[in-house]
């Protein structure tokens, strides 16, 4: 008993478990609420984007009607302005979070708590996943008021995107522990996000180029995420939709190896 007469109260710990479920949580939503309190730059700011592209194009046009095989060019251009918003804001998810954290000195605030490598990655991925399903669905939304939207495969739009959204979260993860300052960032944008993100179809089929940029385009991943999510809208591929679902598969699982790695040896983000 302390000298005031009170009895201090006994310390309790919270037994964790097998998975740390709190801390995971808590970390997760940590990452969603920080991208839902800039709504305005983080999910507006990219809708307005996508449909200043949709416009360009459709302005491009001349008011013809110009058709990709049997589906009129705006249908087809839609899912790839979708998927490629999905993607860059996963990707700027979680390799902002983990620059910001790594420049201002306070990820040691995220290696403290014991949450185990696979957690943290888990939790970082998702809240990238999570700004990306939002950012998607939110496009899509304002450009089916301009261009019909209408899925003829829904476990392929659900599919890539989030398999889609998630292979960039990891990318983003791996690039934001690599970087050591905004530069490298930048770099790895300019140089590898945005050249497979605009070589991959989004625009166009990749079965209108020549033989060498054909097969240039089969080794580019971000070409099966776009084709098997326009698969989901308009019933038509260039590439088999059950080889992106491999390919997709494997990427992820490689990249979140390489993530888990990368936490579980601290590299670049301990002392």
């Amino acid at each position: 008993m302390s000298d005031s007469g009170i009895q201090p109260h006994p310390l309790t710990v919270r037994p964790i478990g097998a998975v740390n479920w709190l801390g995971f949580w808590t970390l997760y939503s940590k990452e969603v609420r920080r991208f839902l309190k800039v709504w305005g730059q983080t999910v507006f700011a990219p809708m307005v984007t996508m449909l200043l592209f949709l416009a360009i194009f459709t302005l491009a046009l001349g008011g013809a009607v110009r058709t990709v095989g049997d589906i009129p060019f705006v249908q087809f251009l839609a899912p790839g302005l979708i998927m490629m918003a999905i993607v860059q804001n996963s990707f700027a998810n979680t390799s902002s979070t983990i620059m910001v954290a790594k420049i201002q000195a306070v990820i040691v605030d995220v290696l403290m708590p014991p949450l185990t490598p696979l957690e943290l990655v888990t939790a970082f991925a998702l809240g990238g996943v999570t700004r990306g399903l939002v950012v998607g669905t939110s496009v899509t939304i304002a450009m089916s008021f301009f261009v019909p939207m209408e899925i003829q495969h829904l476990w392929a739009v659900l599919f890539f995107a989030i398999t889609g959204s998630l292979m960039l979260s990891l990318m983003g993860l791996i690039a934001g522990i690599w970087a050591e300052k905004f530069d490298h960032m930048a770099v790895i944008t300019n140089f590898v996000i945005t050249p497979l993100a605009f070589l991959s179809g989004t625009f166009y089929s990749v079965e209108k180029l020549p033989g060498i940029w054909r097969t240039i385009s089969s080794l580019d991943p971000f070409f099966y995420m776009i084709d098997g999510f326009r698969y989901g809208f308009i019933g038509a591929a260039d590439d088999s939709p059950i080889l992106g679902v491999v390919v997709m598969l494997g990427m992820n699982a490689a990249l979140g190896w390489i993530a888990f790695e990368l936490f579980r040896r601290g590299y670049k983000i301990k002392a």
